[in-house]
């Protein structure tokens, strides 16, 4: 599988990408036997990146990942792990994370811990080596600040630097910002020295708001774009009444889009799920897309369409159809 470097660093990552938030039990629980087997999977085709993050089943998906990975060649793989979330024990009767759905904020996890937003230097250290102890490593490749969406004061002048100084020092090879929006991520591609920024559901088939300005910003700076959420969160891997789109129920409006998206492609004989997995991948400053994967079926299918050919006439029809912006790919 091709390998992109991120940024002027000198970690590379594979295009295709194992999300590791699903066997954290993501909305549903996953046995231990298949998450590690999907890892497995993911290994055997050829998969070398691996991202998780502590507010990831409580921990879990690290514990988990970093099992998986035990008996692997370190230098062989990547990992990416995150930070701006810790991770807080509770004492036994002590007030839990708020439960909805019988979820821990999206996680079928208990509720034996406390997130915390933590954006201090101090903070983003204690992540790490949580996440250092979690996993079993003693070192990550790749560390972003994770959703500091509502934080930008302390991510900028406080966690920003706190990763600059575990970079200098070897800890951690890149690092990034990790988020669901254009805006601040262009900012820290403008006003930091950031290697890689995870950008999730903004550079879709169904959003190419990060053609605005994040992906040009990049371009020319030379950083690197790893894109997540190709499916916006199930919408266009399966686009029927009820699918999800950006963790939520999809409007009929998005629904109808992904619908006549879906026509287009299969008209060319293409799934509509290869499409959007292939979609980001054309852009210079992408280097890998991120797919969240939590059986080993799911993740062979992903590589599949990974492999699947694409013509060209295809997003000639979708920007004909006023599908794709003009200056899409």
């Amino acid at each position: 599988m091709r390998r992109n470097r991120l940024g002027s660093s000198t970690v590379e990552v594979t295009e295709l990408s194992f999300g590791a938030a699903a066997i954290g039990n993501l909305f549903s629980a996953v046995d231990p036997v298949q998450a590690a087997a999907a890892v497995d999977a993911a290994w055997d085709e050829g998969i070398r990146y691996f991202d998780t993050a502590p507010h990831y089943g409580l921990g879990l998906s690290e514990r988990r990942l970093g099992e998986a990975l035990r008996d692997r060649p370190r230098d062989s793989y990547v990992l990416s792990t995150k930070v701006g979330r810790v991770l807080d024990p509770l004492p036994a009767g002590a007030a839990t994370e708020p439960m909805s759905d019988g979820l821990c904020e999206g996680f079928a996890v208990p509720a034996t811990h406390r997130r915390r937003w933590d954006f201090s230097a101090d903070g983003v250290r204690r992540s790490i080596e949580d996440s250092l102890e979690r996993l079993g490593l003693d070192r990550v490749d790749i560390a972003y600040l994770h959703d500091p969406d509502d934080h930008a004061e302390a991510a900028f002048h406080a966690a920003y630097p706190a990763l600059e100084k575990l970079r200098a020092q070897g800890v951690v090879g890149a690092i990034g910002a990790g988020m669901n929006q254009t805006a601040m991520l262009t900012r820290f591609l403008r006003d930091t020295d950031v290697d890689v920024v995870l950008c999730a559901g903004r550079y879709t088939l169904l959003d190419q708001s990060a053609l605005t300005e994040l992906l040009p910003e990049a371009a020319a700076r030379g950083r690197s774009v790893v894109v997540g959420g190709v499916f916006n969160s199930g919408l266009l891997a399966d686009p029927r009444p009820g699918a999800r789109y950006d963790y939520t129920a999809a409007p009929l409006a998005l629904l109808d889009r992904a619908l006549r998206i879906k026509a287009v492609t299969e008209g060319h004989g293409v799934p509509l799920r290869a499409a959007a997995l292939h979609y980001p991948l054309a852009h210079p400053a992408v280097a890998g897309v991120l797919v969240g994967t939590r059986s080993p079926d799911e993740v062979r299918d992903a590589a599949a369409l990974l492999r699947r050919e694409i013509p060209d006439a295809l997003w000639d029809d979708l920007r004909a159809e006023g599908l794709l912006t003009e200056d899409g790919h």
